[in-house]
């Protein structure tokens, strides 16, 4: 009879994060995947034969034929320069394992035209998404977000961050509605406007982090691994399996099994693993998640790159909700053979979004228009899910589904939410993992 304290279901890259972090702070895990690859629903497919193999459809064209030079993303993401899971990379040096290009560029749909999103002041001072005046307080409003200190009330100038409203915050700097669109979708990444009636501490520090993470860089304040996404869970497969991790991949789970409402152990393929804790993606337990969304993603294949994009090799687009009379925003995610992910001179670019209506291809045209001609398409339409319950009771933790934003958002506050209920301790990051495996004071 086999004891774990934690038994992890799925590879994901939410999974496979918190099985790095539980290793390293010395529990002993076990993880067990259905699937025969990492990455789960967040896995990046290769060859590319088998991406037309996995949505039924024929080819792929004799003239992109060598499939192994592919990787492509199911769940395409970049994260920001100074994220949070970049910090989760950097304290766990996972980073070893990995390497990364910046993103060329950032753009914003307006008025039916694409037009980037400025990432110095030279350009911030020709770019006519904004007017003269409206540049001003565009600038007034970024010099008070990377002041701001939500522990240092001199900082505040008045604005309670817990009290006043964003749109109370906008309304100070007398932003127009542009602007305002700019900064809240482009910049705060928010997808949609509900935002503008919440606190502004949160949309505060999302500019600020935009902000810090550009001055890195200079192109995009956004980075991606060379080789897709799928390097991601495998490197922290890697680092659970440095400190005493287990993994038994392509195997079958027939049963969880409970004792008194709590989780004892997991069945598969005849044998009893049991455990204290139990970390999951939602596809194990269908019985403890609801559907809270739908999420249309359509991953093209392109041979050029996408036009008024300074011909990018890589960048970001999103379309604010309002330019399209919508609820949420799209976004369009674009990467290609500089990243060692496609074949010579093609690009893969995906459009993503929450499903508003019962047609949802049509709700993503006006992204799919901006990268014509498209050489092959392939649309998911999934349910977005949520846990039922927090789990301390049954000691069963379940990650939310992966939402339609192309940065790591929500996911890294998924983590670090089910690193709370897990631990019952704050996810924190200071220094590297040796520091924080050898003090007490991370």
């Amino acid at each position: 009879m086999q004891e774990y304290d934690i038994i992890v279901l799925g590879t994901g890259l939410k999974e496979c994060i918190l099985s790095g972090l539980m290793s390293l702070s010395g529990k002993k895990v076990l993880h067990i995947d259905k699937n025969p690859y990492y990455g789960g629903e967040s896995a990046s497919i290769s060859p590319l034969e088998e991406l037309y193999k996995k949505f039924k459809v024929p080819g792929p064209p004799k003239a992109i034929r060598r499939g192994k030079e592919w990787n492509v993303d199911l769940v395409p993401k970049f994260f920001l320069t100074t994220g949070q899971l970049v910090r989760i990379l950097v304290h766990t040096e996972v980073t070893r394992y990995l390497d990364f290009k910046v993103v060329e560029g950032s753009y914003v749909y307006k008025g039916g035209k694409v037009h980037k999103v400025p990432a110095t002041e030279e350009e911030a001072q020709t770019s006519d998404l904004m007017g003269m005046f409206d540049k001003r307080r565009f600038k007034k409003l970024l010099l008070f977000a990377l002041n701001f200190d939500i522990r240092n009330p001199r900082t505040h100038q008045d604005i309670d961050p817990h009290k006043t409203t964003t749109r109370d915050l906008f309304n100070r700097f007398d932003l127009g509605l542009d602007v305002i669109e700019f900064i809240g979708h482009t910049i705060a990444l928010h997808s949609s406007d509900s935002y503008l009636d919440q606190p502004c501490g949160e949309t505060l520090s999302r500019i600020r982090m935009y902000s810090e993470s550009l001055s890195r860089q200079n192109a995009s304040p956004y980075l991606y691994p060379v080789y897709g996404l799928g390097e991601l869970p495998q490197g922290f497969a890697r680092l659970s399996a440095e400190y005493g991790g287990t993994f038994l991949l392509n195997r079958a789970v027939d049963e969880i099994v409970m004792e008194n409402g709590k989780v004892a152990a997991v069945k598969s393929e005849g044998k009893l693993f049991h455990c204290k804790q139990l970390i999951c993606d939602p596809s194990y337990v269908p019985n403890r998640v609801r559907k809270v969304g739908r999420i249309i993603r359509v991953i093209c294949l392109i041979n050029h790159p996408v036009k008024n994009t300074h011909d990018a090799n890589s960048c970001q687009i999103i379309i604010p909700q309002a330019q399209l009379n919508r609820k949420s925003d799209i976004y369009i995610s674009v990467v290609s053979y500089t990243h060692n992910v496609a074949s010579d001179g093609m690009y893969i670019a995906t459009v993503s979004t929450t499903a508003e209506t019962n047609n949802p291809e049509k709700e993503v045209q006006p992204g799919l228009e901006l990268l014509e001609p498209i050489v092959n398409k392939f649309v998911t339409v999934s349910h977005l899910l949520a846990p039922n319950e927090d789990g301390n009771k049954s000691q069963i933790f379940v990650s939310r589904s992966y939402d339609a934003t192309n940065h790591f958002g929500s996911e890294c506050e998924d983590i670090k939410d089910m690193y709370r209920r897990l631990t019952g301790t704050e996810l924190t990051f200071g220094g590297s993992r040796h520091q924080s495996h050898n003090s007490d004071d991370d």
